[in-house]
């Protein structure tokens, strides 16, 4: 199935996982104090693709998952938002990802996964739907599907598809500690695609994790820059963003809202920026118009913090103009 949202607008692809989220039906306790869970579909690329869609944007998804009944599950969920499912593969031999998460009282997260090796983590690089990766203007992935061959080469190949066919290649790390060997791994692999990417979207988390730096400011972020990039965002929770260009740079405050769950505040905030610039990329270069697309973005992740799990709290185009036009009044 190819996406019918409006054909004339330009594709944005998505590389990587989407899994199954299990969220305790209450917040604050721990996954073994938990009495019950409820499914929440999830996965950064897979939350991507579905918030550009949602905005009325074109979206792909590219991986592997299951042929079990979830990974059917999670192919109809996307064939549901109207993400074109071409590029998705599955794989008999192995189970779509699952991950516990635990809702601390603040809304924020712990995971625990069950991957070993799940079918996201299996797929080659001869099973790409290469057409479909040539088509994207923007082609966005994370650091998860790095982590483990034949994943890792599959990612390579992509991104440098995607990349020869002119596409904006869109980063954003979304380091998950436990997934991977250890620390000094993760920041290897994170770092080792790093200069490749167009733009590049942290949290102040991972900000710290890839620099060793506690102090979140203009100069601990500026050591990540490199020559080729055109974006770079590091997303502060309730204190909204930061951004970098080679021109200019400066924050954006976020919207105060009653956070339930932050699962996917910050791919609702990717998917939103990324669907306003695939057609119009010279957004990046002028601040005013930038500011005014981070404002918009950060009023999608903060819509996205008010409803339990990803996916269904992902705002409408308008949803979110609506909550705009409140918070003038």
């Amino acid at each position: 199935m190819t996406s019918s949202n409006g054909d004339n607008k330009g594709l944005v692809v998505s590389f990587g996982e989407m899994l199954i989220d299990f969220v305790p039906t209450e917040s604050g306790v721990s996954l073994s104090e938990s009495s019950g869970f409820l499914k929440a579909p999830g996965g950064a690329p897979a939350n991507v693709a579905i918030a550009v869609s949602r905005l009325g944007g074109r979206a792909a998804f590219v991986g592997k998952l299951g042929d079990d009944e979830f990974g059917h599950m999670l192919a109809g969920i996307l064939r549901k938002n109207d993400v074109d499912d071409q590029g998705i593969n599955f794989d008999k031999g192995a189970r779509t990802a699952l991950a516990f998460v635990t809702l601390r009282s603040d809304g924020e997260r712990e995971f625990m996964f069950y991957r070993n090796p799940s079918a996201d983590m299996l797929l080659r690089p001869d099973e790409l739907n290469l057409e479909l990766i040539r088509s994207a203007k923007v082609f966005h992935y994370g650091s998860i599907s790095l982590i483990t061959e034949p994943c890792r080469s599959a990612h390579m190949k992509a991104m440098e598809v995607a990349k020869e066919a002119g596409a904006l290649l869109s980063y954003d790390p979304n380091l998950r500690e436990p997934l991977w060997p250890s620390p000094e791994e993760a920041r290897k692999q994170i770092m080792s695609i790093w200069d490749k990417a167009d733009i590049i979207k942290v949290s102040d988390v991972e900000l710290e994790f890839l620099t060793g730096n506690k102090t979140i400011d203009d100069e601990t972020a500026m050591s990540l820059w490199h020559p080729n990039l055109k974006l770079l965002l590091v997303t502060l929770g309730e204190n909204g963003c930061r951004y970098y260009t080679k021109d200019f740079h400066g924050s954006v405050e976020t919207f105060h809202v009653d956070a339930v769950d932050t699962t996917g505040a910050g791919d609702s905030f990717v998917g939103a920026l990324l669907n306003q610039i695939v057609d119009d990329q010279s957004v990046l270069e002028e601040e005013e118009r930038l500011r005014k697309v981070l404002r918009f973005a950060n009023a999608c992740g903060a819509i996205t913090t008010t409803k339990k799990g990803a996916i269904p709290a992902l705002p409408t185009d308008c949803e979110a103009l609506s909550f705009l036009k409140r918070q003038v009044e």
